[in-house]
């Protein structure tokens, strides 16, 4: 009873702020119906005349930024959540970044000490006292080393676990309201969503994590000559600080400055969407934060990304499936576009495969038929998630992340190069992907793989069903003495028979997995 008070007090205050920016809509999604909003529209604050003509996407972003750092970050999830809530919304809510008040100096000199033991002055010849960014979870400070490294230490704020916490447990109280009262809660899922949430916010806030994401892609990229990752300080990096080799190079939305300084812009686009496809496709791990400001670029189109907090993955299964789709897609072979889905099990098996070869056809008749130039990867991957409801298809996280990337992506690349054919581009990279993975060397790989191990288990199949069977023989024979005879030899020789025949069994059985 207590606990609900405490989450209604929270709930008020929270009101106050929505009705100050005209966001009382998203009280509709919590079933308390039109009579109490329209109660609340006359108790709450009235709309500032500064929200009047902004959509309400934009509407909701201010408001996020006024709740404070835990709703910043839970509007950045949902803005990776286009099939959810429109792509406008998604749009909109995508700019909650770098845009809170920065914490003092004297909090970062704090966190640095309690993380290192020892001050700023005597692990840094300087540090900037002003941040160059501030955002939700941490803000970055330019600095150089005592060995003369230039470098960006990035701050996790003061108490920022304690605020996620607090409001955790209010998203938490709220999505268990939506799941008892709204019809579309079956679908949508609100309670695992904001697990999710949960998850992924607190391996957020150990920027050793963030450390680990950055060192990660940069091995992937070690010999590159068209794609660096900075290095990770680690001697300066703990769970509240993260150290890593300072970026001087052009922004690249800055296109006028490329322009300016003779970079070749073709090469940019180029380098951009190359390292991207390759990160998803050859790797399986993408940097899924690709707005303007996390990317730079020298003079020869070298692509240079910061700020790792948000990394996707893809494990072989769906970047095959993805690769196949697109070919297949590019190939206008709808038939075996929705072969793919069935045979992946992303559509059930009680679905039209007809019919959902028709509404291919529809998404990619209506996005391919347009201009060369024009055609977006992220816009029919994201018309072809939104069939979810209507072939009640499962809902594929790591594919939402990556159509979200690839919208941002997309558009980056098109303001340097409003003319890019992408599907030229992506094309040659999947075509070599396909063959070099849809090979017979790669079929055989697998095959090894999985039958190593099968093989690994084995050992411990035989030693549980040993048991089971000297179990059960024990059992049988004590029958058998009781209703019959008592007969020691017989029961040796029965056992012995018994045994020997489980384990040809065993072996045949074992065999046939290895076939198979």
């Amino acid at each position: 009873m207590l606990n609900n008070i405490k989450h209604i007090v929270r709930l008020i205050k929270i009101s106050s702020i929505l009705a100050k920016y005209d966001c009382l809509f998203l009280l509709d999604h919590l079933g308390i119906g039109a009579v109490p909003r329209l109660s609340l529209s006359f108790i709450l604050p009235k709309p500032t005349k500064a929200v009047k003509n902004l959509r309400s996407g934009q509407k909701l972003s201010k408001a996020l930024q006024d709740l404070g750092p835990s709703f910043i970050k839970f509007g950045q999830t949902w803005s990776t959540r286009p099939d959810l809530i429109g792509e406008n919304a998604a749009n909109d809510l995508s700019e909650l970044r770098d845009r809170l008040p920065p914490f003092p100096i004297e909090n970062v000199r704090e966190i640095i000490k309690l993380s290192f033991s020892q001050d700023i002055e005597e692990l840094f010849s300087s540090f900037s006292e002003k941040p160059v960014a501030a955002a939700s979870i941490a803000q970055v400070h330019f600095a150089k080393t005592k060995d003369g490294k230039e470098v960006a230490v990035k701050v996790l704020r003061p108490g920022i676990e304690q605020a996620f916490k607090r409001d955790i447990e209010l998203f938490k109280w709220l999505a268990n309201i939506v799941n008892k009262t709204q019809n579309y809660a079956e679908r949508l899922k609100p309670v695992e969503i904001i697990k999710k949430f949960e998850e992924t916010s607190l391996l957020e806030m150990d920027l050793s994590i963030e450390a680990a994401s950055a060192s990660e892609l940069n091995e992937n990229f070690i010999d590159c000559d068209f794609y660096y990752v900075p290095q990770v300080i680690w001697g300066l990096t703990a769970r509240r600080v993260l150290t890593i080799e300072r970026v001087t190079a052009y922004n690249i939305g800055n296109k006028n400055k490329l322009i300016e300084d003779g970079v070749d812009l073709e090469k940019v686009v180029e380098n951009l969407l190359k390292s991207f496809l390759i990160q998803v496709f050859r790797d399986g791990f993408f940097h899924a934060d690709l707005h303007p400001g996390n990317l730079f670029t020298d003079k020869k189109g070298k692509i240079i990304p910061v700020d790792f907090g948000i990394m996707g993955r893809m494990d072989i299964k769906n970047r095959r499936y993805l690769a196949e789709l697109m070919f297949a897609f590019l190939t206008k072979d709808y038939n075996k576009v929705a072969e793919i889905h069935f045979a992946a099990g992303y559509v059930p098996a009680d679905q039209s495969k007809q019919a959902f070869s028709l509404a291919c056809r529809a998404i990619g008749e209506s996005v391919l038929g347009k201009p060369a130039n024009e055609v977006s990867i992220a816009n029919l991957l994201y018309r072809l998630l939104r069939t979810t409801e209507y072939f009640k298809m499962e809902t594929q996280p790591q594919l939402l992340l990556l159509q979200k990337t690839l919208v941002v992506a997309e558009g980056v690349a098109r303001q340097i190069d409003p003319d890019l054919v992408l599907w030229e581009k992506a094309q040659i990279i999947i075509e070599e992907w396909l063959d070099e993975n849809i090979s017979f060397k790669f079929k055989t790989e697998q095959a090894v793989k999985i039958s190593l191990e099968k093989i690994n288990k084995i050992p411990k199949i035989i030693d549980n069903l040993d048991l089971i069977l000297e179990k059960q023989l024990k059992s049988e024979n004590q029958v058998f003495e009781k209703k019959i005879f008592n007969n020691d030899s017989i029961n040796t020789i029965n056992f012995k028979f018994n045994h020997w025949l489980f384990h040809l069994i065993l072996f045949i059985i074992i065999i046939l997995l290895l076939i198979d």
